[in-house]
């Protein structure tokens, strides 16, 4: 149990029986140490419900959770200021025994199969800067559930079933050269550049969508030239996405890879299995026959959602028939208790109200078992990326260019040029609230100074550079006890201590930019610490102190970068 865990306890048992034990017992950090290491507003809530004074009812609480904790040496002070705060003040004893202990989260078996599905490109179509929210966003959060004890199956949904096949299928017939796009380093270059110009062709002549149903249908019905075609595709699109898979680091964690070989289960696997879901609207009477014929679920009229389309017209699929036929795979592979997150763009919000609401409404899923976690588009400055307008930034463009400015930074080394890289790609998305939206700048993507991937990794190559110093001098780390704390050393160690508290509310609330914002705090505080400190040159019991602390935040950016998949080089 983490200390912030500990006083939510101590102070839940303290009001249990004062009438407002229904009252949710929140615990924060003070933006300023002078407040404390914790605060909490419970007395101000409390005292609302029982019409009390605020300041009386934090005395109360303060003195009993004091004579509850007396015998812990815990905390230096607790005190309670206006106009109802309680502060909680760690002891520098503390702080420094957790110094000494190790950086490892806390890791209690939840006993939570969760599915993670993120990433999910399309076939035959780019590998954008778009994707990366998705792609790194979720590859983050499946490492925090992981981290704190879930048991993680990671799945990218990818996109090799649909209509658009059936347009990239008459493009390729009509306008491509399978020889040259076999050949081609980039294929994918190709495939999309035929699929941009059906639009083109679509748009004068409006007939040819009807051609692409045609194809989709026979692509359906397992037409072999349409079978061929599109497995081709798909062979083509998986030659580029390994390799930035790979450039990538994702998955991160070792040994974690996609389900299904590594791949994800893609739409096309749930081809054979949509019939058995259809059966089951059609015999619980969830499904009914649109005004134009199409297949239809309609909701109760409270929710406010539109009607879900099924089937279209013509009988053809659509992305909610395989994203419930793969839901209900889910339920069978994984267990009945599983938790889906659905890692997509905030745009799919209705859609996946209405996915859930249908699953709630068939009885598969309760309501807190399907989590879409939203984020934000990445924009031109003139609008949405595109990909049938070709108007879109490639994602090895990108990471091709940040090689280049990592390199301006004096890195020698490929390997870590690279580390730097992806570093400031990943963090640059990282760092921010998912659900924002990210207007493309290339500077801005590709930031290596301030609150930066590179930024953060330099201080960890810092503490690694004074730790093979001392290595070298067979300098030992002596006893901590009876030192009085600078500011800057007591700022360190009340940082180190919370960094098990941020890993377990990153993976609650599904969001990786907690823990960005707290390793970037960690890092500047540890270059504060090194300019104000003296390290090797101080005297014999302080340097031990000094030496600890530097050892102990290396320690912790390492983990916490490692569990966002970010690499520590040692050097830079």
């Amino acid at each position: 149990m983490t200390i912030k865990q500990q006083i939510i306890s101590e102070i839940s048992k303290v009001i249990k029986d004062w009438e407002i034990e229904d009252v949710d017992v929140k615990v924060d950090y003070p933006s300023d140490p002078k407040h404390g290491d914790y605060s909490s507003n419970v007395a101000l809530i409390g005292a609302k419900k029982l019409g009390n004074n605020p300041m009386e009812l934090a005395q109360q609480i303060a003195a009993e959770f004091k004579a509850q904790s007396a015998k812990g040496k815990i905390f230096e002070k607790i005190e309670v200021v206006k106009p109802g705060f309680i502060n909680f003040s760690l002891s520098s004893e503390f702080l420094i025994h957790k110094l000494q202990s190790s950086s490892e989260i806390t890791k209690k078996d939840s006993g939570k199969k969760i599915v993670v599905e993120y990433s999910s490109p399309n076939i035959a179509k780019p590998f954008t800067i778009g994707h990366l929210r998705s792609t790194v966003i979720g590859d983050a959060i499946a490492n925090l559930l992981e981290a704190t004890g879930s048991q993680v199956f990671r799945d990218s949904h990818v996109g090799d079933w649909g209509t658009q096949f059936g347009k990239q299928i008459y493009a390729v017939k009509e306008w491509g050269d399978e020889a040259e796009i076999e050949k081609s380093e980039h294929p994918v270059k190709i495939l999309v550049g035929l699929y941009v110009k059906f639009h083109e062709e679509a748009e004068k002549n409006p007939e040819l969508e009807d051609k692409a149903r045609e194809w989709f249908k026979k692509l359906e019905n397992g037409d072999p030239v349409a079978r061929d075609l599109w497995q081709k595709c798909i062979d083509w699109s998986w030659k580029e996405f390994d390799a930035i898979y790979k450039e990538l680091g994702v998955p991160s964690k070792k040994g974690g890879e996609f389900e299904n070989n590594g791949r994800g289960y893609g739409e096309s696997f749930f081809e054979d299995k949509m019939d058995a879901t259809l059966e089951e609207l059609k015999r619980k009477g969830l499904l009914k026959t649109g005004k134009e014929g199409a297949q239809i679920v309609e909701f109760d009229k409270k929710t406010k959602l539109p009607p879900l389309m099924i089937l279209k017209k013509d009988g053809a699929t659509l992305y909610a028939t395989r994203d419930l036929a793969t839901d209900k795979f889910r339920l069978e592979n994984y267990g009945k208790d599983v938790t889906v997150i659905n890692e997509v763009g905030v745009e799919q919000s209705l859609y996946f109200q209405q996915l859930y609401m249908l699953e709630q409404m068939l009885g598969w899923y309760k309501k807190e078992q399907r989590v879409h976690v939203k984020h934000g588009l990445i924009r031109f400055k003139d609008g949405k990326m595109s990909t049938r307008k070709g108007n879109t930034i490639w994602l090895e463009d990108v990471i091709e260019e940040a090689k280049k400015r990592a390199c301006s930074l004096g890195e020698s080394s490929g390997k870590i040029t690279t580390q730097v890289a992806i570093g400031a790609i990943k963090w640059n998305d990282l760092k921010r609230d998912p659900k924002q939206d990210i207007m493309f700048d290339w500077d801005e993507v590709l930031n290596m100074q301030g609150n930066s991937g590179p930024y953060v990794q330099y201080a960890y190559a810092r503490t690694q550079s004074v730790l093979a110093k001392v290595q070298s001098s067979k300098l030992k780390v002596q006893s901590l006890e009876n030192l009085k704390l600078k500011p800057e050393e007591r700022e360190l160690l009340r940082l180190l201590n919370r960094f098990d508290e941020v890993v377990q509310e990153a993976a609650i609330r599904f969001a990786p930019n907690i823990l960005a914002n707290y390793l970037f705090e960690l890092a500047q505080a540890f270059n504060l610490f090194y300019q104000k400190c003296p390290i090797i040159k101080s005297e014999k019991g302080v340097r031990s102190l000094r030496l600890s602390l530097t050892q102990k935040t290396g320690e912790v950016i390492k983990d916490g970068l490692k569990l966002l998949g970010i690499e520590s080089p040692a050097k830079m």
